[in-house]
């Protein structure tokens, strides 16, 4: 049995061109970044430092950019705040900072991450669209799960954390509710008639009429219908505490069943052709195999001009962090160059994408932008210029028609 997906699910065929992602996370995600040259931790709360790592990311072409987001401080324990003062503590809202950030780019996706195990779907679902229209089509949703107890205590609707499995089946809730809520206007139902003094028609809102287990929602939105139709929603595998790896079988569904592109955590290859190989399984066994799913590899980097100069980077900062830097995903430090054989490698294994962590965001996105795009544009297979202009379209995911609609509009 081949190894690779089908091209119409999977799109990784070596004539077609790779996609390409930046996780933004604070100053990097090596936890001694802030202290890097360039780090500006100063302005690590301001909407400035924020524009400017999008414009950057955009300014490479690259398709979306993710903002990392969680209900708690981060920590480098599993069972709460860790009490750590020489490490960033703290985030903005991740949408509020897409939602700020959109203005100011014209083509690149803004995909800010949201925790589906404490929040309302009505309200995610506003936000999202909210961020579609201000963006004019290039709005995604990271949606993730809250397992650790401390988190729960922050909002009082649990007592324990849901077992693994149930929190990715209200996570898959979570997203079919806002799939339905953004459905639920029509495209035309706004009519804006001074004439007739008729701005909305009334007949295209529908009620979705949610029942679940874990919500029960009658709608409709109270925001138009986003201008994508259906913003792109992705997940990621699960990771462990502490940047141990977890159980990726639960968010391997929730990634096959409900989202337009899925985030791997694997630590070469053949790990990433043995997870699409089981995601691609259960989209089939969901009835789901006819339509298109981006998977993305999650890879943190240290880029520099040679091996060795990273490798030196890489080390000063693990000094400074007390302990050497892991991750849930693979590691790569080395060249540009390097890394577009490692892509052009990986990709085989079915993948059509990338999600790139910069281990120092002042040092290594600049890398990304100006080192190894031009490198892979070499090669032929990155974009030279943007060629559309919303985020389904720069993936090339189709514009869905609303479910409720009649006649849904051209």
């Amino acid at each position: 049995m081949s190894s690779s997906p089908p091209a119409s699910v999977f799109t990784s065929a070596s004539s077609e061109s790779l996609h390409l992602a930046v996780a933004l996370d604070g100053a990097g995600w090596h936890p001694a970044a802030w202290r890097e040259p360039g780090a500006r931790p100063g302005e690590l709360f301001t909407a400035r430092y924020w524009a400017d790592a999008v414009a950057e990311a955009e300014a490479g072409l690259l398709d979306f950019v993710t903002f990392e987001d969680s209900l708690a401080l981060q920590s480098s324990s599993a069972d709460g705040p860790d009490g750590r003062t020489d490490q960033v503590r703290g985030r903005l809202d991740a949408v509020l900072t897409a939602a700020r950030v959109a203005p100011l780019t014209r083509h690149i996706g803004l995909v800010p991450t949201v925790t589906a195990t404490h929040t309302e779907p009505f309200h995610i679902s506003k936000a999202i669209a909210t961020l579609d229209h201000v963006s004019r089509g290039r709005a995604g949703l990271r949606i993730q799960v809250s397992q650790p107890a401390y988190e729960a205590r922050h909002f009082g609707r649990r007592t324990v954390p849901l077992p693994d499995a149930e929190s990715y089946e209200e996570a898959a809730d979570h997203i079919e509710v806002i799939r339905r809520l953004w459905d639920s206007w029509d495209d035309d139902a706004e009519i804006r008639d001074v004439a007739t003094g008729r701005f909305i028609d009334r007949d295209k809102l529908h009620y979705i009429d949610f029942e679940g287990r874990h919500f029960s929602v009658r709608g409709p939105s109270i925001t138009p219908r986003p201008p994508q139709g259906q913003p792109v929603i992705t997940a990621a595998t699960a990771a462990g505490a502490a940047g141990t790896p977890g159980d990726g079988s639960a968010a391997y569904g929730l990634i096959a069943r409900s989202t337009d592109v899925g985030y791997i955590a694997v630590r070469d290859a053949d790990g990433a052709r043995a997870a699409v190989t089981e995601i691609r399984r259960a989209r089939e066994s969901a009835g789901l195999a006819a339509q298109p799913l981006h998977l993305f590899a999650d890879l943190t980097v240290f880029l520099d001009e040679d091996a060795p100069a990273a490798d030196a980077r890489r080390s000063r900062l693990d000094a400074l962090a007390g302990a050497s830097y892991s991750s849930d995903t693979a590691i790569f430090t080395g060249t540009t160059a390097q890394l577009a054989d490692l892509l052009q490698d990986w990709r085989t294994a079915g993948l059509s994408g990338f999600r790139l962590r910069p281990g120092a965001l002042a040092h290594d996105l600049p890398a990304i932008t100006r080192g190894l795009v031009p490198e892979l544009q070499r090669r032929g297979v990155f974009r030279r210029a943007y060629e559309a202009d919303t985020l389904r379209g720069l993936l090339g995911l189709e514009r869905p028609a609303g479910r409720y609609a009649a006649h849904p509009a051209a």
